[in-house]
């Protein structure tokens, strides 16, 4: 069931990336290639920190073929999949909750600390997004808009939480993920942000 729901949420994760390409005109390959990286990216850099090698999404073949799968769903239906923008977002929400729960639960697997596990769980969830950005030469989107790797971090401090307590990781996992997954949706309701840094035109040794 777990890994069913990883391909779903890499799916979804990869109709973002491609959904960007096509929003800035590149060609097949570049479609094809920020739907995968968005898809898997954050899933491989984990693995390269924490030493797993070759990375889960390239030892199992089907989660490419799922970020290309994504890709060509966009350049062959990307007008009725952006008129039902809202309900990919949901599912993107899922995704983040079940990235994050599953990207802390592979850094305690591996022995790191609190801190550690913290960061794995984010950097699972957001990582591949932060890829397509910086590839396109973009702001990254987590440091700046929505609630979406603040969402994720939370999930991921609930899953260190509940896991020293002692819960099964099933219960862990799913709680873990229930909370990132409706702290996004919450936040894509209300419109929420987190506060801005203040201004500062002036150069640092004038302030």
């Amino acid at each position: 069931m777990l890994e069913a729901l990883d391909l779903a949420g890499t799916f979804v994760f990869a109709l973002s990336g491609a959904f960007k390409a096509v929003r800035l005109r590149l060609d097949w390959l570049g479609v094809a290639v920020l739907a995968a990286l968005t898809g898997i990216g954050g899933g491989i850099i984990r693995d390269l920190l924490l030493g797993v090698t070759p990375p889960a999404s390239l030892r199992d073949e089907r989660y490419v073929l799922v970020c290309l799968g994504g890709a060509a769903a966009v350049l062959v239906a990307a007008s009725r999949i952006a008129a039902r923008w809202n309900r990919v977002m949901l599912a993107d929400a899922v995704g983040l909750g079940l990235f994050a729960a599953l990207g802390a639960a592979k850094g305690l697997e591996a022995g790191i600390g609190p801190l550690g596990v913290g960061l794995t769980g984010p950097l699972t969830a957001v990582g591949g997004g932060v890829i397509r950005d910086v590839l396109v030469r973009e702001l990254p989107a987590v440091l700046y808009k929505g609630f979406y790797a603040t969402a994720a971090i939370l999930g991921s401090a609930a899953f260190l939480l509940l896991s020293a307590l002692g819960a099964p990781e099933a219960a862990a996992l799913g709680v873990a993920a229930a909370i990132t997954t409706g702290l996004r949706i919450a936040t894509l309701v209300r419109q929420t942000q987190l506060p801005r840094a203040p201004y500062h035109p002036e150069p640092p040794d004038t302030l």
